[in-house]
């Protein structure tokens, strides 16, 4: 840790370039995911869907999710960890944009799934990125930082696509236009190997060999990197748990609200200071997720956030909804932050993608088939069984996460730096 202080650039560049690159998360979770949960009300009544068909315009993207965790190693052998970033951005804003263009079930389904792989290489590349920034700055607060970002796209969904009613396609559109920009505010963020000294010109020559040697680096590592889940077991069922639960509260939370004839403007207010938690966790949890042992702040998170879905259950009256989506906003991104500095706790840095990359599979399979199962209880019960589906998963995952303990065998102590390790945290 010594010699990460040493050597890299004051934390502030890093968390700078890190809430740049959290642009990626608000694209490819808060607009591309997220936002979905916005139109469903009305797609469910202009298209007459059942719950279980809307759950499954969700698990399509999830579906999508998983095969673009699936694929991602390849394309960052291929392209590198940078470029696959920002070309995720660009095909996410892409498949927003095309979802504007047909009201076919099929069609639909196929560019959720599609948004779905895109912002999988986002998610994975991003967060990879985050961690080495993180590494350099000797802090967490890059990680958190980078998903934070996600409550920039949920409250950019809140204010712009509540008033727009039934306008789908104009939403859309509009979702794959805010896209766009981000893609283009976070091109110049996804730097994934060093960076200038001291804002010091390099000459061209020196640039496209520094770039060549990353491009090297990246590649090795990607493809010598070893996955490390079994000794990360608990996590991983945890994270499982997480992802099939988490995602049914904010896919149908619109659709609860509209099932108890909410106003516009309690919609508004409820998702935009959902997403304005987001943004607010990294100041709550980014010092826990750095310095409580083991899975502590990992089981917290998730007995918190299962406590603010079934609050909303409890009392369906608008303060009590507001609580409860705050809480879940504080909450629900700090878990992939947690298993993300879990993972770097406990495995070599040149492990990082192949393992980030597993367990953003295992998150992946999670939430594919959490909205569509949902989706039939609460088509023979009600949308308040999408919120219970969340409380009662989230309960479990807290209570493994807190039985959890990690293999110390997966980590790299500083004495077992690998060459990779050192490069990415080298200035």
């Amino acid at each position: 840790m010594s010699d990460l202080i040493a050597v890299g650039p004051p934390a502030r560049r890093q968390t700078r370039q890190a809430a740049r690159l959290a642009l990626g998360t608000a694209s490819a979770l808060g607009l591309a995911r997220f936002a979905y949960g916005l139109l469903l009300p009305a797609m469910r009544d202009e298209l007459h869907w059942s719950l279980a068909q809307a759950g499954a315009v969700s698990t399509a993207n999830g579906l999508g999710y998983l095969l673009g965790a699936l694929v991602t190693a390849a394309a960052v052998r291929r392209l590198g960890t940078a470029a696959t970033f920002r070309w995720g951005m660009v095909l996410t804003a892409l498949a927003l944009a095309v979802t504007a263009a047909s009201d076919a079930y099929p069609v639909l389904l196929a560019v959720r799934a599609a948004a779905g792989a895109a912002g999988a290489a986002v998610f994975v590349t991003g967060g990879v990125i985050a961690s080495r920034l993180a590494a350099r700055a000797a802090s967490g607060a890059p990680i958190t930082v980078y998903f934070a970002g996600t409550g920039l796209g949920i409250v950019a969904g809140g204010v712009g696509i509540p008033p727009l009613g039934g306008h789908l396609h104009l939403a859309w559109a509009g979702l794959g236009v805010a896209a766009g920009l981000a893609a283009l505010l976070s091109w110049t963020a996804a730097q994934a190997g060093e960076e200038t000294r001291s804002g010091k010109e390099v000459q061209a020559g020196e640039e496209a060999r520094s770039g060549k040697e990353s491009r090297f680096r990246e590649a090795r590592a990607a493809t010598a990197g070893r996955v490390h889940v079994r000794p990360l077991w608990g996590i991983a069922l945890a994270y499982l748990l997480f992802a099939a639960g988490y995602i049914t509260y904010i896919t149908f939370l619109s659709a609860y609200l509209a099932d108890r004839h909410a106003p516009l403007g309690q919609v508004m207010l409820t998702w935009t200071a959902l997403g304005l938690a987001v943004v607010a966790a990294p100041a709550l949890w980014s010092r826990p997720t750095a310095a409580w042992p083991g899975t502590r702040a990992l089981a917290v998170l998730l007995g918190l956030l299962s406590g603010g879905a079934a609050l909303a259950m409890a009392a369906p009256a608008p303060p009590v909804v507001l609580a409860s989506a705050i809480v879940y906003g504080a909450t629900f991104m700090g878990v992939p932050a947690a298993v993300t500095a879990l993972i770097k706790a406990y495995t070599p840095p040149a492990d990082w993608t192949a393992t980030l990359a597993a367990f953003t599979t295992i998150f992946a399979a999670g939430q594919t088939a959490g909205p569509w199962l949902a989706g039939l209880v609460a088509d023979h019960t009600s949308t308040a069984a999408a919120l219970a589906w969340t409380a009662i998963l989230c309960a479990a995952a807290a209570l493994i996460a807190a039985c959890a303990t990690p293999s110390r065998r997966a980590g790299a102590g500083p004495a077992e730096k690998t060459p990779d390790a050192e490069a990415s945290t080298r200035q």
